[in-house]
């Protein structure tokens, strides 16, 4: 869509551009502060919009819960990885919400994860010099849902959890 090509070269221009836009989000913290406060007000909006529908047809949405301590001892490529494979989906489940969303309110909201969603995924993807190009077809646990604002949970606990302390790793090696 229009608005989300608009959204995702603002997002990119804003953040530069490949390894360097990656260097500005993990160094400057106070970023991905901002993409956790607005995945908490989305997640509010959506919450307050009246009457969302349940989804008739349940989307699939990663299980983005985890172990501090396994994490730790992951490889940053392989939670680059994990990440990559809930974002992946979470974009499937929320695009696969939008089509079952008639509602002016629930309908936006959904549009604004979908563009947040998928530009943190066009990031992760292209971000990593060494690693080869991401492959699709990953796996990651998952669950069915058909509550719109389970969409909305699992991308603030995403960003909040998984992407906070990836980015957190990252910047050990990036900003000295």
């Amino acid at each position: 869509s229009p608005s989300g090509l608009l959204l995702l070269t603002s997002f990119l221009l804003h953040m530069e551009e490949g390894y360097a836009s990656l260097t500005r989000l993990v160094c400057d913290n106070r970023l991905i502060q901002k993409y956790i406060g607005e995945a908490k007000d989305m997640e509010k909006r959506a919450g307050q919009c009246q009457a969302l529908p349940t989804l008739s047809c349940p989307v699939v949405l990663p299980l983005v819960d985890f172990s501090l301590q396994q994490w730790k001892s992951k490889s940053n490529e392989i939670k680059r990885r994990e990440i990559l494979c809930d974002l992946a989906l979470l974009v499937g489940a929320t695009a696969g919400a939008q089509g079952q969303v008639s509602e002016e309110c629930g309908a936006r909201q959904l549009s604004q994860l979908y563009r947040h969603a998928n530009s943190f995924l066009l990031l992760l993807q292209t971000f990593s010099r060494e690693a080869g190009p991401w492959e699709p077809g990953c796996s990651p646990r998952s669950m069915e849902q058909t509550h719109v604002t389970s969409v909305f949970l699992t991308y603030r606990q995403l960003v909040q959890g998984k992407l906070r302390f990836f980015f957190h790793d990252l910047a050990k090696d990036l900003c000295k």
